[in-house]
């Protein structure tokens, strides 16, 4: 009768639960899409960095044409002489999504531009991606966990630097997209129901149509299916969650343009294959046990894992061909980095010259994930207080995503999901044991010893004392009881000592959970600091955010005791040749800033930051460390009329072309021999100054970016690289400057 009486307290307190993280959840989700508006606040809604711009451009040919016209958009205006067919190079999910929240908005009458709508999808899905985060964790770990590891990652500042407003690039859906991904095959794999593996193959195609980041999805499952069957962890959940993902998930794979026959021809497709195999001769091997006798059991397995051996070698072979016939084995050249970081540097300049493809600095961990860090390895060890299917999948996670943040800066986002999951299984675990403490001890306190022996506390704790007066009851009975009634009495006795057998029993675990107590004031102590540990990372979260991750590129500020300076020079100069230049004119610059260029002046250009023809920018670089005829000639083969250089020496800038020409140097000379990176140093170094190489001073690089430039001081102090320049005086003779 106890248990009826007990339920609707506790009814009400899960129903109560319920609206509480409700309410929590949607605090997180406003946190996470407010965190990241100061772009907006402190500059105005603009479109950062540069491949944004892209996006936003092919984002307004969708909205205004339609998605057929889109599929077959061929794109003259960029890789000049040769173009680009848009719909069959790029991942499609970003600008589909933010088309499709433009189409709604609109056809609620809400007049948004599509610039807006831009501006603020990234935003939008931060408060996605915490919730996907809240969902994963709490098949982990609980709702406790959930909740922690949701508020991190919605202030977590490696995910706003690539999701600020304004941040228009494929990370901004991609991180959601990856996170809920994992959640449903974590999902399938503690229920073992279709409905969600189904739902797990659908996310996995928003991952794939979204960013190429995708195959670390579909490395990272088969290495946990592989590790679940080799530490004897198979089960029919394991087998529902992984075969469809990959028979309908490369299917659904192959329908994206982008990645088509990839699905199946990569090496970086490869192991979900193989592991797909592995898993059937298991779900086999099991399959057989269950309806063998195990003499013919035995007979059974050899015949099947021969058959396996086999089928394996086959495929084996097959794809050692197909991989022997490419000179890159069958992976990319951004895979290879990688697996080898010093792949990109040794063969593909172009690749190694990407300031996010370098690796990071250890400043740069305590910037981007800062006290998460630290409490990674708590969380870790949690996971294995017991370990699961759920927690061995997030370690091996946290373990990968570490390893390929070391290797690659910009994958500092992959691993921000899963530092943000272990740091709220760790700090929701120590919370508990902590309050717990606090709880029970200030419950003992309060109890008066007068209390009736036989009670139980509210937690379930059984006083000790309760054996001598359970004895002293027993003995007035027998006093009172009379001969008749002796038989009954017995079997009350023996009842009565039975419940005192498991009453004791019950009072032993109680013990020891005392003994793993913390006292009182070490338990407050410890909530203080870890209180003072979050305070800590809140602050260092809203200062990264609304200082160093907002503002955009396409503006440049600097403080001096004079107030704020705004440089809107790129904007100008975008302006300039969008007014005063013919439409059909051809414009030259490092592929930097050939988004840009495309997106916001409407001109043509010859190479941009898709960077598919290593050979066409090689020609660029070529020409910008040429000497000024031989760069004429060249440009003037390709129908080049301007030329745009960005230089920092005068505001100090340092992400110049100055301080990038080394690169086109490098990408130039592996294609083009003549052109040597010595010729360009003196002594290993790069100097622009007096002891500059003749080469370097006659170059078409310096010569457009410090034409003029001792006019402005009479020195031709160059700020960036604090000295003098070398060639103060010189004239240009095949250009001029506009």
């Amino acid at each position: 009768m106890a248990a009826p009486e007990s339920s609707p307290p506790s009814s009400l307190r899960n129903a109560f639960g319920f609206v509480f993280s409700f309410f929590i959840l949607v605090l997180i989700g406003v946190l996470a899409f407010s965190i990241r508006l100061f772009s907006v606040i402190k500059y105005e809604s603009v479109i950062h960095e540069f491949d944004p711009y892209f996006n936003y451009r092919v984002t307004q040919y969708l909205t205004k044409n339609g998605i057929y016209d889109f599929w077959n958009w061929f794109d003259d205006r960029t890789w000049y002489p040769l173009g680009r067919v848009i719909g069959g190079t790029v991942y499609p999910g970003l600008t589909l999504t933010a088309g499709t929240l433009w189409w709604l908005l609109n056809s609620l009458n809400i007049p948004l531009s599509v610039e807006t709508v831009c501006v603020f999808t990234a935003p939008i899905f931060s408060a996605f991606a915490s919730w996907a985060t809240f969902l994963l964790t709490k098949e982990v770990k609980g709702t406790g966990a959930g909740l922690t590891a949701a508020a991190l990652l919605a202030m977590v500042p490696s995910y706003i630097s690539r999701s600020v407003a304004g941040s228009y690039d494929n990370e901004a859906v991609a991180i959601f997209a990856l996170i809920f991904t994992f959640y449903l095959y974590i999902k399938t794999l503690n229920t073992g129901s279709l409905f969600y593996a189904t739902l797990n193959s659908i996310a996995y195609f928003y991952m794939v149509c979204s960013w190429g980041g995708y195959t670390f999805i579909i490395n990272l499952i088969p290495m946990h299916v592989l590790l679940c069957i080799v530490t004897g962890r198979y089960s029919s959940r394991l087998y529902i969650a992984y075969a469809p993902l990959v028979v309908l998930g490369t299917l659904l794979a192959a329908l994206v343009p982008v990645v088509g026959f990839n699905a199946v021809m990569t090496s970086e497709h490869f192991a979900s294959f193989l592991v797909f195999i592995i898993i059937h001769v298991v779900a086999l091997v099991s399959y057989i046990k269950g309806i063998l006798s195990p003499k013919m059991f035995k007979v059974a397995v050899t015949l099947v894992i021969s058959v396996g051996l086999v089928i394996c070698v086959a495929v084996l072979a097959v794809l050692i061909a197909l991989v022997a016939s490419s000179p890159t084995k069958g992976w990319s050249g951004r895979s290879l980095s990688l697996l080898d970081p010093t792949y990109a540097s040794k063969y593909i300049p172009i690749i190694a010259s990407v300031s996010e493809h370098q690796p990071p600095t250890w400043p740069s961990y305590f910037m981007d994930i800062n006290v998460l860090a630290f409490l990674v390895p708590a969380g870790i060890i949690a996971c294995f207080l017991p370990l699961s299917d759920a927690s061995s999948f997030v370690v091996l996670y946290i373990v990968t995503s570490v390893y390929f943040s070391g290797v690659m800066v910009r994958l500092m986002l992959v691993l921000a999901p899963a530092a943000c999951i272990m740091s709220g299984i760790a700090l929701s675990g120590a919370f508990d044991a902590l309050t717990g403490s606090i709880k029970f001890q200030l419950l003992d306190t309060s109890e008066t010893p007068s209390s009736d022996a036989g009670d139980a506390t509210s937690e379930g704790v059984v006083v000790e004392n309760n054996g001598p007066k359970a004895d002293k009851t027993e003995d007035t009975l027998k006093e009172r009881t009379s001969k008749k009634n002796k038989k009954k009495e017995k079997e009350k006795e023996k009842e009565k000592e039975t419940s005192e057998v498991s009453s004791s029993r019950s009072s032993k675990p109680r013990g020891k959970k005392r003994l793993l107590l913390l006292p009182i004031e070490a338990s407050v102590i410890a909530t203080f600091l870890l209180v003072l540990l979050v305070a800590f990372y809140v602050v260092h979260c809203v200062w990264a955010a609304a200082e160093a991750y907002s503002a955009p590129s396409i503006v440049l500020t600097s403080q001096s005791h004079d107030g704020l300076h705004v440089f809107d020079d790129f904007r100008e100069a975008y302006a300039w040749l969008s007014h005063n230049t013919e439409v059909d004119d051809k414009v030259a610059s490092w592929w930097d800033y050939g988004y840009q260029t495309t997106a916001m002046a409407n001109r043509t250009v010859i190479v941009d930051n898709n960077t598919w023809n290593n050979t066409h920018i090689a020609t660029v670089g070529t020409a910008m460390s040429s000497p000024e005829k031989a760069a004429w000639e060249i440009f003037n083969s390709l129908d080049v009329k301007y030329v745009l250089v960005v230089f920092g020496g005068l505001v100090g800038y340092p992400s110049d072309d100055i301080n990038k020409f080394l690169w086109m140097v490098r990408i130039g000379g592996g294609v083009f021999p003549h052109i040597k990176e010595p010729d360009y140093l003196r002594e290993g170094q790069y100097r622009i100054d007096s002891q500059a190489t003749p080469t370097m001073l006659n170059c078409l690089m310096y010569k457009l970016s410090y034409y003029r430039f001792v006019e402005t001081d009479g020195k031709a102090f160059d700020r960036v690289r604090r000295t003098e320049i070398g060639k103060k005086y010189f004239k240009l003779t095949h250009f001029e400057e506009v």
